[in-house]
């Protein structure tokens, strides 16, 4: 009996609107199989995202540090529990979905946080991103008691990066870097924006028959981690690998306003002996 009980209650996370959550968007209105159809279909703009990421900054990953592609490899999984959560409204895709940007966040923290900002008792970036490691394992867990919360404590981190990077642009004159770190903060607040309307403005928006403003934030905040990613890699390699002469360009254009960016090293591992 104890048995059944268990198994019906695992099923019963999988199952169709088991979440708390519910978006803007109406429900089954566009298939009776997916419950938010936009935002299901948005979430795959992050396959399309990820994998140019993942080949323009395959240069500066291979000089730096592979475990940089563990990050864009990791933001399919997000897309993949993204479309998961919303074409099924499911507690189980509500965590995937969570925990997987948590992960993406931790990664982003022991590969890149700056190593004069780490705290006095850690020496070494192998000590923070153990300790980082640590925090991230013992958030999953208390995601589960909480589940709720677990949106609002992912933003509370993306503020404490932006923080982070206004502490690293102050010096900051060079006008392509400066650009992309307004373009980054730009994308992240209009995505956020997105997000809070449409959990909390959606009586006002189903007024105006516009319910996609969680599909918008998808597509938005990609491309704000794109930006940013790129941004503070970029700066990481002026501090960890100055020899190889790191410069920002755009894809597909140089000169268009909006393109992916990445990072281009115009020295080699010979320049290294100069420094």
């Amino acid at each position: 009996m104890a048995g059944f009980y268990s198994s019906e209650k695992m099923t019963g996370l999988f199952a169709y609107e088991s979440s708390d959550l519910d978006w803007c968007e109406d429900n089954y209105r566009h298939s009776e199989h997916i419950v938010e159809y936009f935002n299901t279909m948005s979430s795959l703009f992050f396959f399309v995202i990820s994998p140019i990421m993942l080949y323009l900054l395959h240069p500066y990953a291979r000089e730096r540090n592979l475990a940089v592609h563990l990050v864009w490899t990791m933001m399919i999984f997000v897309g993949l529990f993204s479309a998961y959560f919303h074409m099924t409204l499911s507690f189980m895709g509500q965590m995937l979905d969570e925990l997987s940007i948590l992960w993406v966040l931790g990664l982003c923290y022991g590969l890149w946080f700056p190593r004069r900002l780490f705290p006095s008792f850690i020496k070494d970036r192998t000590t923070f991103s153990r300790l980082v490691m640590m925090i991230t394992v013992v958030t999953t867990l208390c995601s589960f008691v909480k589940p709720t919360a677990n949106a609002y404590l992912l933003n509370c981190f993306a503020l404490h990066i932006i923080y982070s990077l206004g502490l690293e642009m102050r010096t900051c004159t060079d006008p392509k870097v400066l650009r992309l770190c307004w373009s980054a903060v730009g994308l992240w607040v209009l995505a956020i924006s997105c997000w809070i309307s449409d959990r909390f403005g959606c009586s006002f928006w189903q007024k105006l028959n516009f319910c996609y403003l969680h599909g918008i934030w998808h597509i938005l905040i990609v491309m704000a981690v794109a930006y940013a990613s790129t941004l503070i890699a970029y700066l990481d390699a002026n501090y960890e690998i100055p020899y190889s002469l790191p410069s920002l360009q755009y894809w597909p254009n140089d000169n268009w306003v909006l393109g992916l960016p990445y990072i281009v090293l115009k020295g080699t591992t010979k320049t290294q002996k100069i420094f």
